[in-house]
């Protein structure tokens, strides 16, 4: 890598676009199982499910809030490394991301915000109808990114007007098969990363012989089905994709016909137009933990007609701890296939990564930045996972979302003087 600029920012987006995408995930899946486990509670009243509300809702709210901050820092690789990008198809690229914006995310904040200080406030129905439309925005906030991405894999509905892409078709932009299948792919991704999440913390409270132990049992049944009823889903979207991807990304021999056959370079000059192998490996990674995860979720399904087993197996217990890394090493994995397999590619068959990069991206200036974006990064997800792990252990008693505050004792009435 040494002082290549490209090579440097390229690394550089892959680390924080990686990472940003863990906190997605789980939030994704968390805000779900809340909004449903809390539908639960405000319709039966059941006193046990307004307790999972406040705590799995307090885990849910501290990865929201640290995975924006990633977010953002990642929104100014655009202009500091990628300006080429905007030049080129800002027009078209940029669109659903503004949506996202405008529409998704600002929606999404300001409702959580009114469902975290609204606690006992509103009604309970208006209350339940918060988190179900900070739900239904973050889908519609990864569907506008993954529209984005898509067009990246698979450009449709665009002409290029004096070397610059405009959008003719929002239509196609929107329905792109690339991006409709790869949001499924995410949404059952997202609740398969909370089933895990929710299933390991209740294994660990589980297998440390809590007092909560109908809380956990309770947990750790619907984390579990959560997991038996996505993992399927996880494949089937993820194995639809395929008929869609680049022709050059499988690698190997017919990469290089695909691109031969494209005429690649007829059209952009001599060069390497098939991707890295990293995609290959990227490809296999992915496969190994799906692999593992379905045998997981095998298991899980035995387990799941027996409540005694859920609380009483300390090996189960001790499995599901250990099995919570998997959908983020798989989704990390994935993310490298459907990335580096584009590759050397900005925009698939219209804009070399190389031209996307920035006029003044100079070595020691992406050489700065790249630290800095590391640093900051690895202690965000630092702190992000000792929040969790901390509160996590601390059980439903330490949960303090939604808590009244603390009643302050009376000033002692003062005597009067004479």
């Amino acid at each position: 890598m040494g002082g290549d600029p490209l090579m440097l920012a390229r690394v550089q987006f892959a680390l924080t676009a990686g990472t940003h995408f863990l906190f997605v995930a789980l939030t994704l899946g968390l805000a779900t199982l809340v909004a449903l486990t809390q539908t639960r509670a405000t319709v039966s009243g059941s006193a046990v499910h307004a307790r999972m509300v406040r705590f799995w809702g307090q885990l849910y709210v501290i990865n929201y809030a640290v995975g924006i901050v990633t977010g953002l820092v990642m929104e100014f690789q655009f202009g500091l490394n990628w300006s080429g990008l905007s030049r080129v198809s800002g027009s078209v690229f940029g669109a659903p991301l503004a949506l996202e914006t405008i529409i998704a995310f600002f929606v999404e904040s300001t409702f959580l915000g009114l469902w975290i200080f609204g606690w006992d406030r509103l009604n309970r129905w208006v209350h339940l109808a918060l988190i179900w439309v900070v739900t239904l925005t973050a889908y519609l906030s990864a569907y506008f990114v993954l529209v984005a991405n898509g067009w990246l894999q698979r450009p449709v509905g665009f002409e290029m007007v004096d070397g610059t892409a405009r959008l003719t078709d929002a239509g196609a932009l929107l329905a792109n098969p690339t991006a409709l299948l790869a949001f499924f792919h995410v949404l059952f991704g997202g609740l398969l990363t909370a089933g895990f999440f929710m299933a390991g913390v209740s294994g660990f409270h589980l297998l440390r012989r809590t007092a909560e132990v109908e809380f956990f049992r309770r947990s750790m049944r619907i984390g579990l089905l959560t997991v038996v009823a996505s993992v399927m889903p996880v494949v089937v979207f993820g194995g639809m994709q395929f008929q869609y991807v680049q022709p050059t990304k499988t690698g190997g021999d017919d990469a290089a016909a695909a691109a031969a056959v494209a005429d690649f370079t007829a059209r952009f000059g001599p060069g390497d137009y098939t991707p890295p192998g990293l995609a290959g490996a990227g490809e296999a990674l992915m496969t190994t933990m799906w692999s593992l995860m379905m045998l997981v979720a095998a298991i899980a399904l035995v387990k799941l007609p027996f409540g005694r087993w859920l609380v009483r197996g300390r090996v189960f217990h001790v499995l599901m701890i250990a099995a919570v890394p998997l959908p983020y090493v798989a989704m990390v994995a994935g993310w490298v296939f459907r990335e580096v397999g584009r590759q050397p590619w900005m925009v698939y068959g219209v804009l070399k990564t190389e031209d996307a990069l920035s006029p003044g991206a100079g070595a020691g200036t992406v050489a700065v930045s790249f630290a800095a974006f590391s640093v900051l990064f690895a202690a965000l997800f630092g702190v992000n996972a000792w929040l969790l792990a901390r509160f996590a252990r601390r059980g439903p008693e330490g949960a303090g979302l939604g808590a009244a505050p603390p009643v302050e004792p009376a000033a002692p009435a003062l005597s009067p003087t004479f």
